[in-house]
């Protein structure tokens, strides 16, 4: 499969691959048959995630195996070497395949820290993670967010000293999907104290089996336990396993962070798109305000996959995102909060009364989990500081 497929063509390709390794989602294809799924953050058990997490991976070699994943990346790589948007087509091809759901941790994996590493990785660390992580056999997650520095993540104090060829890590972390199933953790750490905040940090892979890693579960409101704390105490990580120069680990860090923004803006539209069908599926005619809530959705989902692809295209060009991946990421949380206010006027109490009706108090695990979206990948507030700086020029002190 060499050159540049037209989309249409792309399309046609990806369906008849899909045809011959999965079955069409049939029953999911019908209102009121199938999952009616809609929680924004898995609601299972430890053994649930590990039994589902090696279901997805079995897929994702599948497709990389064959030359339908990593469709963006260099030939080295098993990939295609496709413009970004070949991604997007693919997921719309798949979309009507009963295939595994994809927990957060995958995308994590391969477009948050895989390109972090392609960006930052030295050609060893490349030829050793790339293509492990592409093709899942390994799986990373985000040892980013700690309990005293908030949305604050340049205050992190968990500390990293150096001891000849490694490094001892020490500390905490919190909010972080996917560390019971995770090969490796990116941890983000301080390694000077005596310099401004940005400056003294940097970026670790960590394997999370190793001596002192200590993963525990965090209930949620929704009663499953998605996340986790990881302790790191006097872990030892090779200087191999360092990602990016000492102390640029803030640059790093906003590589990773500008790729999550950008996955969390496209997580919710799943959920906006049921929301709709949702609307097409009530059994009495919409209201005027029920109508203008769902056009709206329609054309934000739209919009929302538009500002996606801009980010999508900058990483793969091995360029930082700008301010766009803040916009992407303020619009996303805005597309959720709105399709909850929308299902809550189209259900009503059905919304919050368990009567086993098909598609109705499901809802409520979006409701509970999308308020989450407006704290992960950096909250809306620091959003609007980056945009209200880096865009509008306004200086970083209050001018007095």
């Amino acid at each position: 499969m060499s050159g540049i497929p037209e989309p249409d063509e792309f399309r046609a390709e990806a369906r008849t691959w899909l045809a011959g390794v999965a079955r069409p989602r049939a029953a999911d294809g019908e209102w009121g048959s199938g999952s009616d799924s809609v929680a924004v953050f898995e609601n299972w058990t430890e053994e649930q995630e590990r039994e589902h997490t090696a279901r997805v991976q079995e897929w994702e070699r599948t497709r990389y195996d064959q030359g339908w994943s990593a469709l963006n990346w260099p030939q080295e790589y098993g990939g295609r070497e496709l413009p970004a948007y070949y991604e997007q087509l693919y997921r719309g091809e798949e979309a009507a395949f009963d295939v595994p759901h994809r927990p957060e941790i995958f995308p994590v994996t391969q477009a948050l820290v895989a390109p972090a590493i392609g960006l930052w990785g030295t050609e060893e660390q490349k030829s050793r993670w790339l293509v492990p992580m592409l093709r899942t056999d390994e799986l990373a997650c985000q040892l980013f967010s700690e309990t005293e520095a908030g949305s604050d993540l340049a205050a992190v104090r968990t500390r990293a000293v150096r001891e000849g060829d490694d490094w001892v890590l020490t500390g905490h972390k919190v909010w972080t999907s996917g560390a019971r199933v995770a090969t490796w953790g990116v941890a983000v750490c301080r390694t000077d104290p005596d310099v401004r905040k940005h400056a003294g940090i940097t970026v670790f892979l960590v394997r999370m089996d190793a001596p002192g890693v200590t993963v525990r579960p965090i209930r949620q409101l929704t009663g499953g336990t998605s996340f986790n704390e990881v302790y790191l105490d006097g872990v030892r990580v090779p200087d191999t396993d360092r990602l990016g120069p000492v102390g640029e680990g803030w640059r790093v860090t906003l590589s990773v962070l500008a790729a999550e923004r950008l996955d969390s803006g496209s997580l919710g539209l799943d959920n906006a798109d049921r929301a709709l069908d949702l609307a097409g599926n009530l059994s009495r005619p919409l209201t005027g305000s029920e109508q203008q809530r769902a056009a709206d959705l329609h054309l934000r989902t739209l919009v929302q996959r538009l500002m996606g692809l801009r980010v999508t295209a900058a990483l793969v060009a091995g360029r930082e995102p700008g301010a766009e991946a803040s916009v992407g990421k303020l619009y996303a949380t805005e597309t959720m909060r709105r399709t909850s206010d929308l299902v809550s006027e189209l259900l009503g109490p059905s919304l919050v009364a368990d009567t086993g009706q098909w598609g109705t108090y499901a809802w409520t695990e979006h409701l509970l989990g999308a308020p989450g979206y407006s704290i992960a990948g950096g909250t809306d507030e620091i959003q609007r500081t980056i945009l209200a700086e880096r865009v509008l020029g306004l200086p970083k002190e209050p001018v007095r």
